[in-house]
Order: C-alpha cells, then sequence, then structure tokens
C-alpha cells in the first residue's frame, strides 16, 4: 500500500495567500483542502478530517479565534496553526488561549511556515511512538492522552497538542529543572526564536487546568532565570 498523504486544512479568506500556500503544501507532499469562511470551518474540519488546521484570524462569518474554540469544544486535538497580522500581540496570546499551537504573523515566510508545519505534524505524529499514551497523574489531575483530556474531581479538561506534550515531559523527568529553551525546542520542535511568552502562557493556563495557584503553584513551579520542573 501506498504511504497515505497527511491532510492539511486552510481557513483563509485572502486568496492570494490561499492559493500561495495551497500550492507551498501540495508540493510539499500534503494533500490540501481549503475553505474561505468561518463558519464552514467547522464542517469543512469534520468532513476532511485534517492532520493540522492552518487557521487564519481575521475570517468572515466566524473568527479564527471562535473558530478555534469551538473545534476544541468539539474535541478536535488536531494542531491549529493561527495566522495574525502584524503587531496583534494580544492576538496570538488570545489565540494560545483557546487552544491554538502555535502562530505565524503576517507577512510571513514560507520556509518559516512550512518548517513549523512540519514541526507541529513531527510533534503530534511522532509523539505516540516517543512518550507513552497510558494515563498518568500529577497532583489530583489524572492526565488520558489517548483522549487529551486532563481530570480533576467532577472537572474534565480538554488538553492541546503542546500541553499534553509539555505535561508528559515533566512527568518523564519529576524534579528536573527543563530550561525554557529545552521546552521550546522538545514542543515547538524548531530553534525558536520568538520570544518565551508562548510558553509561559501555556503554563499559565496548564495550571489552571491541574488547579494550581498562579502566585503560588504545587506542581509546575517556575525556576527564575532558567525555566519550570514538575515538583515530585
Amino acid at each position: 500500500m501506498g504511504k497515505m498523504k497527511t491532510k492539511i486544512l486552510i481557513v483563509e479568506d485572502d486568496p492570494h495567500i490561499l492559493l500561495g500556500l495551497e500550492e507551498i503544501l501540495r508540493g510539499e507532499g500534503y494533500e490540501v483542502t481549503v475553505c474561505n469562511r468561518g463558519d464552514k470551518a467547522i464542517e469543512a474540519a469534520s468532513k476532511n478530517q485534517p492532520s493540522l488546521i492552518v487557521l487564519d484570524v481575521m475570517l468572515p462569518g466566524l473568527s479564527g479565534f471562535d473558530v478555534c474554540k469551538q473545534l476544541r469544544a468539539r474535541k478536535v486535538a488536531v494542531p491549529i496553526l493561527m495566522l495574525t497580522a502584524k503587531g496583534q500581540e494580544m492576538d496570538k496570546v488570545i489565540g494560545l488561549d483557546l487552544g491554538a499551537d502555535d502562530y505565524v504573523t503576517k507577512p510571513f515566510g514560507v520556509r518559516e511556515l512550512v518548517a513549523r508545519i512540519h514541526a507541529l505534524l513531527r510533534r503530534t505524529q511522532g509523539s505516540a511512538g516517543a512518550e507513552s499514551d497510558q494515563p498518568f497523574q500529577i497532583g489530583m489531575a489524572r492526565i488520558d492522552p489517548k483522549r487529551f483530556e486532563l481530570k480533576r474531581g467532577k472537572t474534565t479538561e480538554d488538553l492541546t497538542a503542546k500541553e499534553l506534550k509539555l505535561l508528559q515531559l515533566f512527568q518523564a523527568r519529576p524534579g528536573e529543572v527543563l530550561s525554557r529553551d529545552k521546552l521550546l525546542n522538545e514542543v515547538w520542535g524548531y530553534n525558536y526564536y520568538g520570544t518565551t511568552r508562548t510558553l509561559d502562557q501555556v503554563m499559565v493556563q496548564l495550571r489552571k487546568k491541574l488547579g494550581d495557584s498562579a502566585e503560588n503553584p504545587r506542581h509546575l513551579v517556575t525556576v527564575h532565570g532558567v525555566g519550570y520542573k514538575l515538583m515530585p
């Protein structure tokens, strides 16, 4: 049997960007489906079952943020790469809060975008072999990698691919201080040259989901100037 192509869904309303991305990604060997409206994106994602979604923030019908939120609410756990306009720092943070895995700012370099797509796919598709998909416990929270879920008491929280990967890394090395650089490289999967704010923002979300206090966390502890560690 021939190897099945990895499917990517692009949700973008600018026809030039859409066409360019479609050509580039097809040239990289991906199977590409496209959608130019936010309100059609949920349907397109459920119909095509992509391995990754490239999602613009500014869309007709429904914003990229709302699309992201709805996809995560429906337990769609595939990586979401958001495209944001230049200077919309707040947008990036909101996008990550809602469960996006990464973002690229317009205008973007094609190589950078392709590298990030490769990295996101490598992390999610390669993680099954690298990390165990057996459930594990952190504090009062039980994490189920197969379902991308965290259960704490009666609360069930959805996890993004990145959040799960971070928890698995900490779980594998309890008590060890993991530097920001190491975490960014391991989880974002490329020599990350953005700010560490992305990681810090995801850690804030993880602490909330674990029921950790933001001021005085018991589980995911900040080691100032270095990174983070999981208290065993």
